[in-house]
């Protein structure tokens, strides 16, 4: 038998459920951790930062529309399809630069985070919320909504780090723009293949690979844009991001000393999220 050859894999962009090549036609080299070449991935341009967030601004009323309880299944369904894919995230995880036993504990600490997030979608709103307490015959309830589009610049940890940013955004019924690591992006569009064959609806996350500081800008400074996480930004980029987000009043969350790497809690699924207020008369 002759040696067959393996099939090169071609990591293109995540855009509306759909799986383009960056319309700029450009790619880069990623490597591994001792410098080796592993493949190219797109190279994402302002036009195809346009075209994901109009992808998700299309999908958010569909997303936000469902009920809670159900988001939380299809984020469990998600976990559900990582963990059976377990060994090829730990195999990506490992080329970035992981030991064999640290990457497949970060691909365990990434489905166990998504399984937390998936928990909070029908609770978030009783914790969240509150039946306010007025003086006159009405009542008047406080309940909280989703912002919107919210641009996400995800940190340089391939799986975890992604998952950390993203999971809290979505499951609350924001629709995602995602930026995934530079120098390590293929678990990234990994987990995209594992969303477009979940049954996440398409445009609620859109992932694109490429320079962070060709594609932040655009996304802080675009009018259709909700809210941002500056999570994995440079720090020397963050006060011009968040300048530009500014223009159009954005929502805008800074990286801090306690990051996703801490244990997840409450503050990333509130960050994105409005508070209605509703007065109704006693009696009608």
């Amino acid at each position: 038998m002759p040696e067959r050859l393996a099939v090169r894999k071609t990591y293109k962009l995540f855009i509306g459920g759909a799986f383009p090549r960056s319309e700029s036609g450009r790619s880069y080299a990623v490597t591994d951790a001792k410098g080796r070449f592993v493949a190219n991935a797109s190279q994402a341009s302002r036009k195809d930062a346009r075209d994901a967030v109009t992808a998700a601004r299309k999908a958010f009323p569909g997303w936000s529309g469902r009920t809670a309880y159900n988001r939380g299944q299809i984020l469990y369904r998600v976990a559900e399809m990582l963990e059976g894919r377990r060994d090829q995230f730990a195999d990506e995880v490992r080329r970035a630069g992981a030991s064999k036993s640290g990457a497949a504990a970060e691909v365990d600490a990434a489905i166990d985070r998504w399984v937390w997030y998936a928990g909070w979608a029908d609770k978030l709103s009783a914790v969240a919320g509150a039946s306010n307490p007025v003086s006159g015959p009405f009542f008047n309830f406080s309940t909280p909504e989703p912002a919107g589009v919210v641009a996400v610049i995800a940190p340089d940890s391939p799986l975890l780090g992604l998952v950390s940013v993203v999971a809290p955004v979505i499951v609350s019924g924001n629709t995602c723009v995602a930026v995934a690591s530079e120098p390590s992006p293929l678990p990234s569009i990994t987990l995209a293949e594992v969303l477009a064959t979940s049954d996440l609806p398409g445009g609620v996350v859109n992932v694109l690979t490429g320079r962070r500081s060709e594609i932040a800008p655009w996304l802080a400074s675009h009018m259709d844009v909700n809210g941002i996480d500056l999570t994995g930004a440079p720090g020397d980029d963050v006060p011009d991001l968040e300048g530009q987000a500014a223009e159009n009043l954005k929502r805008v969350l800074r990286p801090r000393d306690d990051t996703w790497t801490d244990e997840p809690g409450t503050a990333r699924l509130t960050a994105f999220l409005e508070t209605k207020t509703v007065w109704h008369p006693v009696g009608l």
